[in-house]
């Protein structure tokens, strides 16, 4: 049986170091779990299934804030743009989804 990777890609990486980055420019965005979560998948440490699944939770529920004025602005990002480039952006959401895919399939 193949062994699931837990380990973020380089573009979950760069997403997370992104919002870092505008965490830091903007003084917003993020609670002390996402700066937690950022930092880990900047520096695309091995996850537990259990974040790997709280990553999939997080996409699901904040979901909602890409409707928000100012999301993605590059000049004035919103707290919530922030926070979800922290969790790792659009592809920190795909890697969690199909990663608990996979997991879910190992048993």
């Amino acid at each position: 049986m193949a062994t699931v990777s837990l380990k973020p890609t380089k573009a979950v990486a760069e997403q997370a170091a992104k919002g870092l980055k505008l965490r830091e420019e903007h003084g917003r965005g993020g609670t002390q779990v996402g700066l937690d979560r950022a930092r880990q998948l900047s520096e695309r440490q091995e996850l537990t299934p259990a974040i790997v699944k709280k990553m999939r939770a997080y996409f699901a529920r904040h979901a909602v804030d890409k409707d928000a004025p100012k999301f993605g602005d590059p000049k004035n990002p919103s707290a919530g743009y922030i926070a979800w480039l922290l969790w790792g952006g659009e592809p920190g959401r795909t890697w969690a989804e199909k990663t608990m895919d996979r997991l879910e399939k190992a048993g």
